[in-house]
Order: C-alpha cells, then structure tokens, then sequence
C-alpha cells in the first residue's frame, strides 16, 4: 500500500464514517421499528431524541464525503506520478480490479445521501415527520452500499503496486480497448451528438409538461449520453487533440481543473432531476427542483458545447 499523506486522510477518515455510520445503522433500525408519530410514551420521546442525533450524524457523513470525493480523485491524479505507464487517475483505477467498482459505488451513494437529505429536509418541515420512518428506512438500505463502498476503497489502496505497469488513458479510452466502455466509439458522432441534445430538449419538454416521471427518466438517461459524448466528442476539444478521449485528464492543472466544473454541473442537474419523482409533500420545492435540474443540465450542455464552437472558430475546422 502506498501510505501518502492524502491516502492515510481519507483511511482516517474512512474509520471515522464507519464509526458514526454504525451507529446511526442501529439507531435507525431501533426508529424503523419503534417509530409511532401518535403516541406519546417515553420510548417515542426517547426515539425522537435519537432520530436528532441519527439525522445529525447521516448529515456530518454526507457533507464531509462530497468534497471528499474531490479530494479522492485529486488523490488518484496525484498517485498516477508514482505509477509506471499511469498518466493520470484513469490508469489508477486500472491499476486494481476493485478500482471501477469502487468509483461506481462512490458516484452511487453520492446520490442516494443526497437523496436521504431531500427526504429528511421534507421531513422536518412538518410537525407530524411523516417521511421519519421512511428516511431511516432508506438510510439502513444506503448503509450497506457504504460500507461496500469503504471495503472497495481500503481494497484497492491496499493492492496498488507501484512496479507494476498499467495502461495509460489513452489506451483505456480508445476503440481499440477491449473494455466495456470500447463500444460507445463505435458509434457515429452525428448520431451520438443527436441522442444528447435530443435527451436534454426532452428533459425541458418534460419540465414544461411537469411530467415527473419522464421527466426522471431523461435525467437517468442524461447520465449515460452526457458522459458518453463528453468522451467520445467533447473531451477531445477541450484536449484539442482528435485520439485523447480521457474523462479524467481534463480534471488536472493543464486544463484549468474543468472537469471539476463539468462533472458538478451534470451531478446537480441529474440529481435534482431524479429526485422530482420522490418528493410529493411540498409542491414548491418540487417545482424548484424542477428549475434548477434544467438550469444546470442547460449550464453543462452550453459549457461543453463551447469547446468545440471556439475551436472552430479559432481554426476554421474540426477535429
């Protein structure tokens, strides 16, 4: 295992979410189970006393993790120095079989403590809590993932050799990868490009309807065929070079960290889109849910499509 400064941060850290997170798991099966709005015994004021503590905690864990998932990809940019044929986090997570599938857990939960602290905000809004049972309902189920999450994470840190050489991004992220992900360069541009802004025209089509449902399901779907063309398409204007196809190499100092900027932008938009089918209690937050996944979604697709606008103008052609 390579101890770094920023690898020994976050296993530190690592301990201390599974501390609190193991106790706010059995507080929220004790309030799952026990948990009565009408009654008033000492065990439901007890209960309501430990839902404060348990929400406080789950809130601790979830603000602290979404910088800390920045800090973990600085990290990966950072340990691609030290690792022969790395060029930057790609070739980290390669680097290990647990690396995929610990970025897909991590993405994951990001999303479903974001969604545990919609339903807890709702919740608080009202004298009754009638989302109180449900929220911890869904924080036992998030628990697990967590936990499999913190497992990947030590796995792969743990299993990282410096002397072994890995592939570079530029290898990872081509046609000729033999990858899952190999197959989107096998589609046409036009028709690529065509799904993505025709996904994005459908989730504003949705928001003007107020059609939650689909208006969820084009977020899911903006997910796949934002990411798809940002690799396949866009990501080569921001590197300006037709064969560099990396979702990763955008996020370092070279191109001004963008990445960090592209990726929040679909993360905001995606989220507050999904979550417009999960909360029915208050009919104005849903509405601002609405808006401000459209004018984040809108604010991504204008960014990346910048690129190559400003390259044509610039050269007269594309790549």
């Amino acid at each position: 295992m390579i101890l770094s400064p920023e690898i020994l941060a976050i296993l530190i850290l690592d301990f201390i979410f599974i501390f609190f997170a193991i106790i706010a798991f059995i507080l929220s099966i004790k309030i799952f189970l026990g948990w009565d709005a009408n009654s008033t015994t000492k065990k439901q004021y007890r209960l309501e006393k430990q839902s404060f503590l348990t929400a406080i905690i789950i809130k601790y864990i979830f603000i602290v993790k979404v910088p800390l998932f920045l800090f973990f990809i600085f990290t990966l940019d950072k340990m691609s120095n030290v690792i022969i044929g790395a060029m930057c986090a790609a070739g980290v997570v390669d680097a290990t079989p647990y690396g995929i599938y610990l970025f897909i857990f991590k993405i994951m939960n990001l999303y479903f403590f974001g969604y545990w602290l919609v339903i807890h905000n709702e919740d608080i809004k009202y004298e009754t809590q009638p989302y109180t049972r449900l929220k911890f309902g869904i924080f036992i189920g998030i628990f697990f993932l967590f936990i499999v999450e913190l497992i990947l994470e030590w796995l792969m840190f743990s299993s990282i050799n410096i002397d072994k050489m890995v592939s570079c991004c530029g290898t990872l992220y081509s046609s000729s990868s033999t990858s899952s992900i190999s197959i989107i360069f096998h589609i046409n541009k036009t028709l690529l490009l065509s799904i993505f802004y025709g996904n994005f025209l459908f989730i504003y089509i949705f928001y003007l309807l107020r059609k939650k449902y689909l208006f969820v399901i084009a977020n899911i779907l903006f997910i796949l065929t934002a990411i798809s063309s940002l690799i396949v398409f866009f990501g080569t204007y921001i590197y300006e070079l037709p064969t560099h196809h990396c979702p990763f190499c955008f996020l370092q100092s070279d191109y001004y960290y963008v990445g960090y900027l592209i990726y929040t932008l679909l993360f905001i938009g995606t989220f507050y889109g999904i979550i417009t089918g999960f909360v029915e209690k208050s009919k104005g937050n849903k509405i601002e849910n609405y808006k401000i996944s459209v004018i984040f979604n809108f604010l991504y697709v204008i960014l990346v499509s910048l690129y190559p606008i400003i390259f044509y103008i610039k050269n007269g052609v594309w790549l």
